[in-house]
């Protein structure tokens, strides 16, 4: 192994340990539908979505290189200390959405770090702005819209193709076909997820002239970047999976399989082209396509309204963490010492604070608390409502009440009397 600073081992930790929270974050991704629908038992969907994670962690390095030498420039000037409190700001985010149950973008949390730690401390040449609309604002907002469409087309076609055959018949099929996508996703995430970290390690070592400009991510930090993922994605992201799986819409295993397959098409397609785009959002709009693409199935627009609200925010809330951590660190060896302590209080408080209202596999699918009917839900209902004999819900939530069970039943003919 090459040498290593001081600095730069504590760079490479805090990069794993990022990397840890991008892995229980974004389990949901890939086992919120297959859980939420029974497919899976909880742990035996997060244990095949953490190998599967770590075997996508080797099969591509474009994601690295973006992050590594796209977005940020290496020769700018750029320091450890720099990336060191762009991560910082990155796992502060992370846990904050974590406690709040909003599956918000690990990338961009990381983008946001890393662009409000380099403006403080190099300013906007150490930026290249171009690479940031290019290869993470244009797919941020492209990637959940066009894997939403793909979802909610899937998802008409697979019922209109079932739709004269029993239910019985097709679970079987559609258990193996949710579980073949959930393990496609695992892979595809760990071939786009697992590979950002890989890049900050990279662009790290790049900073402290430990490898050369433009190398490839050496072999000991794409394993070690792997590992981190797969612990994380193992030990589950219970809140987010909750809210993905329950919150946004009622997922049936037809919906759970065609959410899970745009999801991955669109992921894969991405790490090919070099994307590092936000597979949070992906198979978010996925499952939001998926509810709108049932007929009488609808999206909680609160939920997903919440949601969408943090992802607008992740890359300012983060870039302002890591500008302030930035300009901390920059004073000298006793700001990194501040940082870190600072960090490291900040983390605990939040997870003492998850500790009041546990969520783990045993409770994972008691879905959120009910809300009222919306406008929107409304709207959808009226215009698209469910198909005959099937109960309609006059609550978004899991305290819902079929109207079947709250409508008085109708008269019964009286029989008729005969007289002799």
């Amino acid at each position: 192994m090459e040498h290593i600073t001081l600095l730069i081992g504590i760079v490479i930790v805090t990069a794993l340990v990022f990397d840890f929270t991008n892995g229980f974050h974004d389990t949901a991704n890939a086992m919120a539908t297959t859980i939420s629908t029974g497919a899976l038992r909880p742990k035996t969907a997060v244990a095949m979505s953490a190998a599967l994670n770590l075997v996508g962690a080797f099969l591509s390095v474009e994601v690295a290189k973006t992050i590594s030498g796209g977005i940020i420039d290496e020769g700018a000037g750029i320091r450890p200390e720099v990336i060191f409190a762009g991560l910082v700001g990155a796992i502060i985010w992370n846990l904050l959405t974590w406690l709040a149950g909003l599956p918000s973008s690990s990338s961009h949390a990381l983008f946001g770090g890393l662009i409000g730690a380099t403006l403080v401390s190099v300013g906007t040449n150490g930026v290249h702005g171009e690479a940031v609309v290019m290869k993470v604002l244009i797919p941020a907002v492209a990637a959940p819209i066009v894997a939403g469409l793909a979802s909610m087309a899937a998802t008409r076609l697979t019922y209109r193709l079932t739709r004269n055959r029993d239910e019985a018949d097709t679970a079987k099929g559609y258990r193996a076909g949710q579980i073949a996508s959930a393990a496609l996703v695992s892979l595809a995430h760990g071939t786009n997820d697992a590979q950002k970290t890989m890049g900050v390690i990279t662009l790290a070592l790049i900073t402290g002239g430990v490898v050369a400009p433009h190398a490839d991510p050496p072999m000991w930090v794409i394993a070690s970047a792997g590992l981190a993922i797969a612990l994380g994605t193992y030990l589950g992201g219970w809140r987010i999976i909750r809210t993905m799986g329950k919150g946004i819409t009622d997922i049936q295993p037809p919906q759970g399989f065609a959410a899970q397959t745009g999801a991955a098409a669109t992921i894969l397609a991405s790490s090919h082209l070099g994307f590092a785009l936000s597979t949070t959002q992906v198979c978010s709009g996925s499952v939001m396509g998926s509810g709108l693409g049932r007929k009488g199935g609808v999206v909680r627009w609160s939920t997903a309204g919440r949601m969408v609200a943090a992802w607008g925010l992740t890359l300012p809330a983060a870039g302002a963490v890591a500008a302030g951590a930035a300009f901390l660190a920059g004073q000298g060896d006793w700001g990194v010492a501040a940082v870190a302590i600072l960090a490291l209080g900040i983390c605990g408080a939040i997870w003492a604070a998850s500790r009041r209202k546990p969520i783990d596999h045993t409770n994972v699918n008691d879905g959120p608390a009910a809300e009222p009917v919306g406008v929107v839900t409304a709207a959808l209902r009226t215009v698209s409502p469910p198909p005959a004999g099937q109960p309609v819900r006059v609550s978004d939530g899991p305290e819902a009440v079929d109207a079947a069970d709250t409508a008085t039943p109708a008269p019964r003919a009286k029989a008729a009397t005969v007289t002799r």
